[in-house]
């Protein structure tokens, strides 16, 4: 009996009723910019790098050396199966002969980018404003945070502030990469 075509995500093995791809929403790219104002954790400075988590996906940045100011520049990509999952990013420095030293955390929602993805936006010029999220108690928004439409996709640009650290920033940016084969929103 032959076996059905392979999509490009479907890791091959056979599954409980359902393949990855069916699951998948599509992915989205999580670039971090960069780091502003980061904590001291060695003698004068710091050797910084992020890690971020959905569900049980975790990616990592490259490490910047001796630099509480960081630009990593650096895209991250997540598979999205569930849209309701918070991101939760965590800063470390680096360190070589003791466990890295923690620089803060902060969590957010993909919830409002996605309703923004779920919009029928092709008429729109570039540079349309969609959507704001503002700063407050539940999330971890330096400031409010804007949802563009920017060149035919949907852009959100984040600042977050770190909490459980005397100080720091993140700055990255959210974009939806949609893949043929899967659920889709």
């Amino acid at each position: 009996m032959d076996s059905p075509p392979r999509t490009p995500c479907d890791s091959g093995r056979p599954s409980s009723g359902s393949s990855l791809m069916e699951n998948l929403l599509g992915l989205l790219r999580v670039k971090i910019i960069r780091g502003i104002n980061l904590a001291i954790r060695d003698v004068r400075t710091s050797d910084p790098y992020v890690v971020i988590k959905m569900g049980k996906q975790k990616l990592k940045t490259r490490v910047i050396k001796k630099d509480v100011n960081p630009e990593w520049n650096e895209d991250l990509t997540l598979s999205v199966s569930d849209p309701n999952l918070p991101i939760q990013l965590t800063v470390y420095d680096h360190d070589m002969f003791s466990k890295d030293d923690k620089m803060g955390e902060a969590e957010f929602d993909i919830s409002p980018f996605i309703d923004a993805l779920k919009m029928n936006l092709d008429s729109l010029p570039s540079g349309t404003l969609i959507s704001r999220v503002q700063p407050c108690r539940k999330n971890c928004l330096a400031e409010e945070s804007k949802i563009m439409w920017t060149e035919s996709r949907v852009i959100q640009n984040i600042c977050l502030r770190l909490k459980n650290v005397e100080c720091g920033e993140v700055e990255l940016q959210l974009q939806w990469i949609d893949l043929p084969g899967c659920k889709g929103l």
